[in-house]
């Protein structure tokens, strides 16, 4: 067990150190391409979050505006310093930010087609163009899959060398023990970073969903009222910061910049990827090619069906949370019960 255990860790060891060994300058610009978006987002976020708290403190005065400051925390900006200071680094060459572990998964993604290309990375890089758009879709794709292949490769490899410490200090059975229990855990966590992007997909997707009633409500509003269509979208999208909101300005800052409205429109499908947003899209692109002088009622009749699809979704939730609730309820039922039933029994039992 001992010799099974070295083996493995040692042929993985190595297999890990010649794939660094192969990396080669494209890879590392790649990495570091990907990092500076990843600060640059982190940055948005906490902008965006900062943003939040001022508007909510800007409604108290005196001591109550104290204790909403001590309530809801400083500002951000250490952090965003930070992380300005992180992007100035990586585009000075400086590459101490960049997370080394995954590199060898950026050699067998260039090197080996199967896996480049594979179905894996075709369903990685379908989701990442719905989260992050086609121009950061690639090298974020890449930044996962490089992950998924390099983490379990060096944790399997150290898991198995703590094993084969133990097992050579004689506890046999706890080494091997470690060893498998540590190395299903690197497999749970490496997968749960594929399920994570899985679930920040639906989770998006759901949002964009309870946010379309409102936003097909408004353009609604503003078309009947006599606004051509490409304002309407346009004030609909800087009205509000969540992620259709977002992705309505993607599209408004395309059309700005001359992009063909069959382009913009077709790429705000595949970002939001929901039915609802399709069929919008859809009517809004047979109405600039068409004329279609009806388009004021098509929005109308589609805010009405959006609105009673919210209501359904809204009772859909509520029986889960309903279903969700039994288990805690029914524990503390049985609680209650034998705190009342124990001093009962006691009477009993004394008497």
């Amino acid at each position: 067990m001992l010799f099974i255990m070295l083996v493995i860790a040692t042929a993985l060891t190595a297999g890990w150190l010649i794939l660094m060994g192969r990396v080669s300058r494209d890879d590392w610009i790649a990495a570091a391409y990907t990092k500076v978006v990843d600060n640059l987002s982190a940055i948005h976020k906490l902008r965006l979050k900062d943003a939040v708290k001022h508007e909510k403190l800007s409604r108290y005065r005196g001591i109550a505006a104290v204790w909403m400051t001590l309530f809801l925390g400083g500002d951000s900006e250490k952090a965003i310093t930070r992380l300005e200071r992180g992007i100035e680094r990586l585009k000075n060459g400086d590459l101490r930010d960049l997370n080394i572990l995954a590199m060898p998964g950026h050699v067998l993604q260039r090197e080996f087609d199967a896996i480049g290309k594979g179905s894996i990375h075709k369903s990685i890089m379908a989701k990442s163009y719905e989260l992050y758009g086609m121009k950061h879709a690639e090298n974020k794709a890449k930044q996962l899959l490089a992950k998924l292949l390099s983490y379990p490769v060096i944790g399997a490899a150290i898991t198995l060398m703590i094993g084969a410490i133990l097992t050579g200090m004689g506890n046999t059975a706890a080494g091997a023990a470690i060893a498998g229990i540590c190395v299903t855990i690197v497999l749970v966590l490496v997968y749960a970073l594929y399920d994570e992007l899985s679930d920040r997909v639906k989770k998006r997707r759901v949002a964009i969903k309870k946010q379309f009633p409102n936003v097909v409500s408004k353009l609604a509003l503003l078309v009947t009222s006599g606004m051509i269509m490409d304002r309407a979208w346009k004030v609909t999208a800087f009205s509000q910061a969540s992620e259709l909101y977002q992705e309505m300005r993607k599209t408004s800052e395309e059309l700005d910049n001359l992009v063909s409205p069959e382009s913009a429109y077709s790429s705000f499908i595949s970002r939001c990827n929901t039915k609802e947003t399709a069929k919008l899209a859809s009517a809004i692109m047979q109405n600039l090619s068409k004329g279609n002088a009806e388009i004021g009622r098509l929005l109308r009749d589609m805010a009405r069906e959006a609105w009673q699809e919210r209501r359904h979704m809204a009772k859909r939730d509520a029986e889960k949370a309903n279903s969700r609730l039994m288990i805690p309820t029914m524990m503390l039922f049985v609680a209650i019960l034998v705190m009342l039933m124990a001093p009962v029994a006691m009477n009993f039992s004394g008497i």
